[in-house]
C-alpha cells in the first residue's frame, strides 16, 4: 500500500484541531502507520520548502511553521498520496470546497491547517525527512474486508 506525509500545522495545534483532523483520515479508512510531534526548525524547513526559498514570503512561511509544534502522520491505504490530497483541499483556504479539512477549517493560502505530499516520489522523500525508517510501523488491522474488496486488501502495509 502507498503511504504518505501529512502535517498538521501550528495554526490546527494551536486551534484544538489535531482529533478532528485524524478522525477523519481513520473514518476515510486510511491507516496511521507513524505520528509524532516535533519542534521544526530553519534548517528542515529550508529542505521541505527548498521549492519556495526565491519566494518574497518564503520566511514568513518558515517562521509561521515554527510557530509551535507541529504532528507529523504517516498514513498509508490504496492511492494514499490522491485521497489525502483530496480530502485537504486546494492549497487556499479560501478556494477550498466545504467538506474537505482546508474547507471547512481555513479561509488563507498560507494558514491551511495542513501540509500532504502531492506525489508518490514526495512522499517518499518527506517521510524520510520526518521519520526514521524504525518510525514507519507495519501491520494489518482487522477490518481490512470492510474497507478494501478482496483485490484492495492491505497487507503487511
Amino acid at each position: 500500500m502507498e503511504k504518505t506525509l501529512l502535517i498538521i500545522k501550528p495554526g490546527a495545534i494551536q486551534r484544538e484541531l489535531i482529533g478532528e483532523i485524524i478522525t477523519r483520515f481513520e473514518r476515510k479508512g486510511l491507516q496511521l502507520c507513524g505520528i509524532k510531534m516535533i519542534q521544526l526548525d530553519d534548517k528542515i524547513l529550508s529542505e521541505h520548502y527548498a521549492h519556495l526559498s526565491h519566494l518574497p514570503f518564503f520566511g514568513r512561511i518558515k517562521r509561521s511553521m515554527m510557530a509551535c509544534p507541529v504532528i507529523v502522520c504517516c498514513w498509508a491505504g490504496a492511492d494514499a498520496v490522491n485521497v489525502v490530497r483530496n480530502m485537504t483541499g486546494k492549497t487556499n483556504g479560501r478556494e477550498a470546497v466545504a467538506g474537505t479539512i482546508r474547507g471547512d477549517f481555513s479561509v488563507s493560502v498560507q494558514e491551511n491547517i495542513v501540509h500532504s505530499s502531492d506525489s508518490v516520489e514526495n512522499a517518499k522523500t518527506e517521510l524520510a525527512r520526518f521519520f526514521r525508517p524504525d518510525e514507519i510501523l507495519h501491520f494489518t488491522t482487522n477490518n481490512n474486508n470492510f474497507i478494501y474488496a478482496e483485490d484492495e486488501q492491505i497487507s503487511n502495509v
